[in-house]
């Protein structure tokens, strides 16, 4: 079982940046995507971005591209999600997830962390 764990959320002005880590332990694949989503009060759960543990494919939601970062050290089983010019809506709770892989985009998230909070201020 992967266990994930977020950290790096905090408080921020709008136009300010933060950069979230996704660290991963337990039994992992090197075939698995790594991604992160978002859940803005009484909002949906709303994809950010993915990224392969191999090879680095990356992929990302309209509303971030140009902006958030999506990156990974695979030596350190970590998946990092640099944003910058934020904007009071991207205020949320950010979660990790984990893919199997088998699809591109991913459809299959089965693991999840227990999220940490962005919040940007205007």
């Amino acid at each position: 079982q992967v266990q994930l764990v977020e950290s790096g959320g905090g408080l921020v002005q709008a136009g300010g940046s933060l950069r979230l880590s996704c660290a991963a332990s337990g039994r992992t694949f090197s075939s698995y995507a790594m991604g992160w989503f978002r859940q803005a009060p009484g909002k949906e759960r709303e994809f950010v971005a993915v990224i392969r543990w191999s090879g680095g494919r990356t992929y990302y939601a309209d509303s971030v591209k140009g902006r958030f970062t999506i990156s990974r050290d695979n030596a350190k089983n970590t998946v990092y999600l640099q944003m910058n010019s934020l904007k009071p809506e991207d205020t949320a709770v950010y979660y990790c997830a984990a893919d199997k892989g088998y699809r591109w985009p991913p459809d299959a998230y089965e693991n999840w962390g227990q999220g940490t909070q962005v919040t940007v201020s205007s």
